[in-house]
């Protein structure tokens, strides 16, 4: 699989922005999704900017209609990505208007997209909302620009109520939607001079990593209506900054390569799927710079280990399919399928050669197609070709974190 950076959050002073615009996704849309196409990859994850959309309670969709022709023509299936980090500016967050405006636009949405979209559906109602908790009710980056801990706890429940009402809103459209959560997948330690913090540190490991996608299936608050069946589907994101030594104020630091408290990615899966046992994707991961190739054998690797433990993983999310901007310095981060290079004006898509082929590598490994063809979905993913891969390759989990 893979997917578009669509952000539209309100940003530092108020500034909406627009990151399918700021990538030229939403010029280049044909080319992005034939690039897809020849990639032999037929999902990806793609938004809908719900406060473009969403004009007090009236909606205008026809923002999505060129993706939606794109996608059909590459014969690429979406995972629909409803609010990624933004929200319509009459809105307040923590309010109760707040969970039923969203429910009424995610009925919406599906009322649009499901009769122009071969399925099946899915949905991702709320994107990573652990994350939109920290920066915009903690670090105050972005909108409600919140800046304590205890505001970041409210905004995490009141974003669970909103996606579980979501779900609820989708499926009186269509009873067979699947929902991808999307959250990163965090391993937290203390500093070394720092034994105080170790509590702290397993809290945010095995507690707040967790603690949104236990509301959502039912686990914790069940007022809020939350079920196994609502999670359905676990997106798991995986990058290197990951594993973080823990800080008190603040974002945590990365752990350095070769930091000998780095954990095996299987084994942080694995701690996702002991404490849900649904279907797992890893919804976002990619590498950096000149370590995208490197980064995706890791990731391949440790993913077939977890298939050979017997998790149910069917699916990892290479993201962004193109490059992206740092939300904060406005520089390329160099993370995407395809880099982007500015000429004549715009913005020239340059596919990263190393990267294309170790997945290259990886489709023939598993056998599978290199390019979509007229109908992608005459021939699909038999998982059990995967799992006997695993259990052929018989990959060992380590701590090489690259």
């Amino acid at each position: 699989m893979s997917g578009f950076e669509c952000s539209t959050f309100l940003w530092g002073e108020g500034v909406r922005r627009n990151l399918v615009a700021e990538t030229g996704h939403d010029r280049h849309a044909a080319e992005d999704y034939r690039q897809l196409s020849r990639l032999g990859i037929a999902v990806a994850r793609e938004g809908i900017p719900w406060p473009t959309v969403d004009k007090d309670g009236s909606y205008d969709f026809s923002h999505v209609d060129p993706f939606i022709e794109a996608m059909n023509a590459s014969k690429v299936i979406p995972i629909w990505d409803l609010c990624h980090y933004g929200y319509p500016d009459d809105l307040d967050p923590f309010s109760d208007e707040f969970v039923d405006r969203f429910a009424r636009y995610c009925r919406a949405a599906a009322e649009y997209v499901v009769p122009k979209v071969r399925g099946p559906h899915f949905f991702t109602p709320i994107n990573e909302i652990t994350f939109f908790s920290f920066c915009a009710g903690e670090w105050g980056w972005a909108a409600p620009y919140h800046c304590r801990r205890e505001d970041r706890m409210r905004l995490r429940l009141a974003l669970c109520r909103a996606a579980i009402a979501g779900v609820k809103a989708i499926r009186e459209v269509d009873p067979e939607a699947r929902m991808v959560h999307v959250d990163p997948l965090v391993r937290v330690v203390a500093p070394r001079d720092r034994p105080d913090q170790i509590e702290a540190a397993h809290h945010e490991t095995c507690v707040d990593t967790f603690m949104a996608w236990d509301i959502i299936a039912g686990r914790e608050h069940p007022e809020f209506g939350g079920a196994p069946e609502i999670l359905d589907i676990v997106g798991a994101n995986v990058y290197s900054f990951g594993q973080m030594e823990y800080r008190e104020h603040g974002p945590h630091a990365p752990l350095p390569p070769g930091d000998d408290r780095i954990a095996p990615l299987c084994d942080m899966l694995e701690m996702a799927w002991q404490r849900y046992h649904r279907p797992m994707i890893i919804g976002e991961t990619s590498g950096l710079g000149q370590g995208r190739d490197s980064w995706l054998r890791d990731v391949m690797q440790e993913s077939l280990a977890a298939v050979d433990r017997g998790i149910d993983l069917q699916g990892i999310c290479l993201f962004p399919a193109v490059d992206m901007p740092d939300w904060h310095t406005g520089e390329w981060v160099h993370n995407g399928i395809c880099d982007l290079c500015e000429e004549n004006g715009d913005l020239k898509r340059v596919p990263d050669e190393e990267y294309i082929a170790e997945l290259r590598r990886w489709q023939k490994e598993l056998n599978r197609v290199t390019e979509l063809d007229v109908d992608p979905f005459s021939d699909p993913v038999e998982l059990q070709d995967v799992i006997d891969a695993a259990k052929r390759l018989k990959m060992r989990p380590d701590k090489d974190w690259c």
